[in-house]
């Protein structure tokens, strides 16, 4: 008789896709506290670079890798005068910011199906990006030209453009490494303003003088980026990935103090994947360590060993007015091992004209959803959590607890329920430290645009795996390993 009953269970969750499988969602799991603090800056994670690597020995470089692994290392790693709480601090700031400038491009970019002849002589308009100042939050260390000369790069899936500082610089801000000079380059090359690289650009000038095309990217706080649109030679730990399209600035405000540039993961042509998708069957993956209990480094892998082969996957979602951000469709979330009432797929969902929807973001930090579904959510977790004692809000969090001096406490479940993919989060996923007296808030936040969010906090310890060959992105538990 048990057995029918769980086998009649089974086939009602199997054929009501929509309704909620209780039996197999736990109501509770373990937080340990004391085990997780305020990340410090921890020194950069990269072995000796390879800038001696010239000549002759880089001639013997691999061009044949199916795929690469590089380590990330976050942003607050070139901080190191700072406190915890002061990093905390500028990350929330950093991460107010860039939510703001995304909401307001998927809200206002016009459809991009046409190509764009470059203006003489300069530009008609800047290319908006998604991103605020210094919002990139991992980075990575990459070789430019030949020889290769060896920079730090910011990684982010919110951007298409891959660029770096170039000399002779006008304006450059401060980095950490030599600005790159292609005059020293034996692979660098202009584009000319002809060519269909330029007319990608969403917005691109053209060098009357030279016939080659010039690039401008403006952020949400008022920096920028221009220069010269260019191909050049990209040597990750000694494969050299040719002709890859990218900004050469030379002049820049404001942006990654740091770092060099940027590496644009995100959808679009012009991106990193979306030029090497021949190279690396348009897969890529990565797996952000939860820095508050962790000092290894996070990865980012390029190529068919991005995917993981315990990932469970959710089919990208094309928004016809924007196709830098990877948006999927999120059904409805449970809390305490029950489904939230009201939070349903029509709140998320990608309209025919592009608005509302979901992105999964490597550079947002924390997860913003549509208010309603937010407030459903959160008071859901306070009655789940009403044995805890309560503390006072902080900063864009609304539900914080005292668990100072407590070893381990029993948290609600949080699942993310995507379609064809259940995520279950750990607890460190959503209640966080957020200073260094034990005070832990639901990691959560809501929005007043229609636009949601996954961000970087939630997807700790998951290798997030992009699969654009079959449009699916997918979630690995313990991926980092």
């Amino acid at each position: 008789m048990v057995g029918r009953r769980k086998a009649l269970l089974f086939s009602l969750c199997f054929f009501f896709l929509s309704l909620p499988c209780l039996s197999s969602l736990p109501a509770f799991q373990t937080l340990v506290p004391n085990s997780h603090s305020l990340p410090s800056a921890s020194p950069v994670s990269f072995q000796p670079d390879s800038d001696s690597l010239l000549g002759s020995e880089l001639e013997s470089e691999s061009e044949s890798e199916a795929s690469i692994s590089l380590n990330l290392d976050h942003i607050d790693a070139l901080s190191s005068n700072k406190t915890p709480d002061e990093l905390f601090s500028s990350r929330l700031l950093r991460d107010s910011r860039r939510v703001k400038s995304i909401v307001t491009l998927a809200a206002r970019v016009p459809r991009r199906n046409v190509t764009h002849a470059p203006r003489p002589g300069g530009f008609s308009s800047s290319v908006v990006s998604g991103l605020s100042q210094g919002s990139g939050e991992y980075f990575t260390r990459l070789g430019v030209g030949t020889p290769a000369r060896y920079v730090y790069m910011v990684l982010d899936t919110g951007s298409d453009i891959v660029w770096l500082q170039c000399a002779p610089c006008r304006r450059c801000y401060s980095q950490s490494d030599p600005i790159f000079d292609p005059r020293k380059s034996r692979t660098y090359s202009t584009i000319p303003c002809s060519s269909p690289q330029c007319r990608r650009l969403d917005s691109a000038g053209c060098n009357t003088r030279r016939k080659t095309c010039l690039y401008q990217v403006s952020y949400g706080d008022g920096s920028f980026t221009v220069g010269d649109f260019s191909t050049e030679t990209l040597t990750f730990r000694r494969n050299r990935v040719k002709g890859v399209a990218l900004g050469c600035g030379h002049d820049n405000e404001g942006l990654f103090v740091g770092a060099a540039g940027l590496l644009g993961l995100g959808k679009g042509k012009l991106s990193f994947p979306g030029q090497t998708g021949h190279r690396f069957n348009q897969k890529f993956s990565y797996c952000l360590v939860d820095r508050s209990a962790s000092s290894k480094p996070s990865s980012v892998v390029f190529g068919n060993a991005a995917v993981s082969r315990t990932a469970r996957f959710t089919p990208l979602l094309s928004n016809p007015k924007l196709d830098t951000f990877y948006y999927v469709e999120l059904l409805g979330i449970s809390v305490g091992g029950t489904r939230v009432p009201g939070v349903t797929a029509s709140l998320f969902k990608l309209d025919q004209i592009g608005n509302g929807g979901v992105i999964i973001d490597s550079g947002t930090s924390v997860t913003r959803l549509i208010r309603p579904a937010y407030i459903a959510m959160r008071d859901a977790f306070r009655v789940g959590a009403r044995t805890l004692k309560r503390a006072p809000d902080f900063s864009l969090f609304d539900t914080c607890f005292d668990l100072s001096n407590m070893n381990e406490v029993k948290v609600p479940t949080v699942v993310l329920h995507f379609r064809g993919a259940d995520v279950s989060l750990p607890a460190t996923n959503y209640l966080i430290p957020v200073d260094t007296n034990g005070k832990f808030c639901f990691a959560f936040a809501g929005t007043m645009g229609g636009l949601s969010i996954i961000g970087n906090i939630q997807q700790q310890g998951f290798r997030v795996v992009y699969d654009l060959a079959t449009s699916r992105v997918g979630f690995a538990p313990r991926g980092c390993a």
